[in-house]
């Protein structure tokens, strides 16, 4: 009796979750399904699933590829942006953040809590400062402008200290009696043992400069340099002559999350479990 209970209850979990993954699924396949009408549609009936297959095309998907617009220009300058972004914040925050969980210095603590005060702040308020800044620097308009206010991340720090303040400092003490530097303890010992936080911190802060809209198109201002989400944004008028380009690429520019997410998913929960709870 508890066995078909145990297999009722299984079932029925599985049901669930299933149902949830599919109300998850919908504004993705609403997005997919609406790329293959026409703008004019688009505008008159909106995004929704009643859709003439007999009328359905793949011209918007044509005009995509046609190169009559800066489409894949973008696409590259969001993946270049993107790809060297994450690699310094990944790199530079798990820096910091080994330092304030491995090491004991003056002011740790009151330093750490202006981590815990910059995460508070929403970037618009400081937006300002930074526009300033960047103008005296002279990296306006360049891929630079956008990447060196977000090298280093307090959510990221602050996760990669929770992390690390659960690892046992014995494999340091180990490590300084074999000989190897400080560096040399960070660099093989201690990164190979934070890949689940990595992998964590990669997906959630891949996500947030693919996406980040705000930021590049303040400092952006050649055509040519702006970044996807600047430039789907420029593809929208209060004529809907664009709409059916804006859908279609839409849809590709979900891929490179959904690539980077199926990379790192087998290390995603094991490190937000970890961040989470260590400490």
């Amino acid at each position: 009796m508890t066995k078909k209970k145990s297999y009722i209850s299984t079932i029925l979990l599985i049901f669930f979750f299933a149902v949830v993954a599919l109300i998850t699924l919908l504004p993705l396949i609403l997005l997919l399904v609406s790329s293959f009408r026409a703008g004019s549609d688009l505008m008159r009936y909106g995004l929704n699933f009643n859709i003439d297959w007999a009328n359905a095309h793949i011209e918007n998907y044509k005009l995509l590829f046609s190169g009559q617009n800066n489409y894949f220009v973008w696409y590259k300058n969001s993946l270049v942006i993107t790809v060297v972004q994450l690699i310094l914040a990944l790199f530079l925050s798990a820096c910091v953040g080994y330092g304030f969980a491995m090491y004991n210095f003056r002011f740790k603590n009151l330093l750490f809590g202006c981590v815990l005060l910059v995460m508070m702040i929403p970037t618009e308020i400081i937006i300002l400062p930074l526009y300033r800044l960047i103008i005296n620097m002279g990296v306006m308009d360049s891929m630079w402008g956008i990447i060196l206010p977000y090298m280093v991340v307090p959510m990221l720090i602050f996760f990669f200290r929770q992390y690390l303040s659960g690892i046992p400092k014995d494999f340091l003490d180990a490590a300084r009696a074999d000989g190897c530097s400080e560096y040399g303890i960070f660099l093989k010992i201690m990164m190979p043992l934070m890949k689940p936080s990595f992998a964590a911190m990669g997906i959630y802060q891949g996500m947030l400069s693919w996406n980040n809209f705000l930021w590049p198109m303040i400092v952006m201002r050649s055509q040519n340099k702006i970044t996807l989400p600047v430039g789907l944004q420029s593809l929208m008028s209060p004529y809907g002559n664009n709409y059916d380009i804006l859908i279609a690429g839409s849809c590709f520019a979900i891929i490179p999350i959904l690539i980077l997410f199926a990379c790192f998913q087998s290390y995603f929960i094991e490190g937000m479990t970890a961040g989470g709870v260590k400490g």
